[in-house]
């Protein structure tokens, strides 16, 4: 230790004979009356002793150090009057010395060191730096409560949370009245994508704390992850105006809603959420997104998009939110193109027997049968030209994506087992290369996008 440090150690000490002093000066004051005087001076003679016994040590290591920086029955006794003070950023620059010491002196305590220099490096939130001094505690002695809880959170801390968890349930293991630890092992296991084992964590916390938010939105999310969403809703919605996790938990009631079809209370909860302050931007961008979703599931395109570009003002890139808006700016403007591929099945229908009839203008047109499932829509009809009759049969894809050579195939199958003599390929996106040439040669006709659009212009 150089003389830098040895003046370090004895200005330490000065400033901890003066602040004695200071006590011992306020507790000589005039004593108040009563019981409550006798507690007083009973409880300000203790402090006295307790103050005036670590000014002796800070007195004797200071007197130790300069005579010599490494001795150890100086270095151990000032490490622990800085460590019992909190005074962090001393006490680990006395027990990384004591750290390096050990290494040719048996007689320090190296678990000690390397535990404090840990737990000072964890208080000062020097994660990184406290993983080798608490994994070097570890290797000494696994079996000790304070290495496997610090460790434990230092993991935690640096979101290496498969690694936090067995920590954690061997600090419990030797400590099971441990409070707060279950958790912080809940949250472990959650935040590792292991749901279902959480739970009997996050429920323990919740015995220890019934009114612990954080554990109750950790195992409420935790069990709509595992499918158990319809008893995570009740948590959800009882947290919707919860300040901290009220944000997150109107965007999984939403989300609830919304895969239920329950599109009023899911926009509903999507709009309570919004309506915090502080919201995450990562929660707020979600919140956005899933509403302008709801908002054109019920045709309200302008809502809508209003979110999506708002989300796009944020971040340019999140998702697939320019080529959402391209889409719906488009339908905006299209009402046909919305009921196309949005709107109820009958209306569906009734649209795709008017695209028939703009393809063939004036021609008789006469409806033989209408088959809907559940990616395409089959419509089969027999056209009078006059001069020629046919038997034809119309595909309607609604979709925006590109249909493959697979589905064309199939289709072509199908015109061949119920003879037809024409069919019709139609998509609101576009159909692959491959599927475009097998169509050549057949009595196969492609309509995409493009062409599907100029036939809806010409529908009222």
């Amino acid at each position: 230790m150089n003389s830098g440090n040895i003046f370090s150690f004895v200005i330490a000490g000065v400033a901890v004979l003066a602040v004695a002093a200071i006590l011992i000066m306020a507790m000589g004051k005039k004593p108040q009356s009563g019981k409550n005087s006798k507690n007083a001076n009973a409880k300000g003679k203790l402090d006295a002793k307790k103050t005036k016994s670590q000014a002796q040590i800070m007195k004797e290591a200071a007197r130790r150090l300069s005579k010599n920086p490494h001795d150890p029955a100086g270095l151990v006794p000032l490490g622990d009057v800085y460590f019992t003070n909190s005074l962090w950023d001393k006490a680990v620059t006395v027990y990384n010395n004591l750290i390096h010491l050990s290494a040719t002196n048996t007689e320090i305590d190296a678990f000690t060191a390397n535990l404090r220099a840990g737990i000072c490096l964890v208080q000062l939130q020097k994660y990184h730096e406290a993983l080798g001094s608490l994994s070097m505690a570890y290797k000494l002695n696994s079996r000790d409560y304070d290495v496997n809880y610090y460790l434990g959170y230092t993991f935690y801390m640096t979101n290496v949370f498969d690694k936090a968890a067995p920590c954690f349930k061997k600090a419990l293991m030797i400590k099971p009245d441990a409070t707060g630890v279950y958790l912080m092992l809940g949250q472990s296991l959650y935040k590792s994508h292991h749901f279902r084992d959480s739970l009997p964590y996050f429920k323990k916390a919740l015995d220890e704390d019934p009114g612990n938010k954080e554990a109750l939105f950790g195992m409420a999310d935790a069990m709509a992850e595992e499918g158990f969403g319809d008893k995570a809703i009740k948590v959800f919605m009882h947290l919707r105006a919860d300040p901290t996790y009220g944000a997150r938990s109107c965007l999984q009631a939403g989300i609830y809603h919304a895969k239920n079809n329950d599109l009023e209370n899911a926009i509903q909860d999507f709009e309570i959420g919004l309506k915090h302050t502080d919201i995450p931007v990562d929660v707020k961008l979600e919140l956005q997104y899933h509403l302008a979703q709801c908002y054109f599931s019920i045709n309200k395109m302008a809502q809508g998009l209003n979110n999506l570009r708002l989300i796009r003002d944020v971040n340019p890139n999140y998702k697939d939110v320019n080529a959402l808006i391209n889409r719906y700016q488009e339908l905006s403007q299209n009402k046909n193109l919305q009921v196309y591929l949005s709107s109820s099945t009958t209306d569906f229908v009734t649209l795709c027997r008017k695209i028939i009839s703009v393809i063939y203008h004036s021609d008789r047109i006469k409806i033989q049968d209408i088959s809907v499932g559940p990616v395409f829509t089959d419509v089969l009809a027999n056209i009078n030209a006059g001069k020629w009759e046919d038997l034809e049969v119309f595909r309607f894809f609604r979709t925006t994506s590109s249909t493959g050579e697979i589905y064309i195939r199939d289709f072509h199958g199908h015109m061949h087992d119920i003879n037809a003599d024409k069919g019709f390929c139609i998509t609101a996106g576009e159909f692959s290369e491959e599927a475009h040439k097998f169509a050549e040669g057949r009595p196969l006709d492609l309509i995409e996008k493009t062409h599907l659009t100029k036939l809806l212009k010409q529908i009222s």
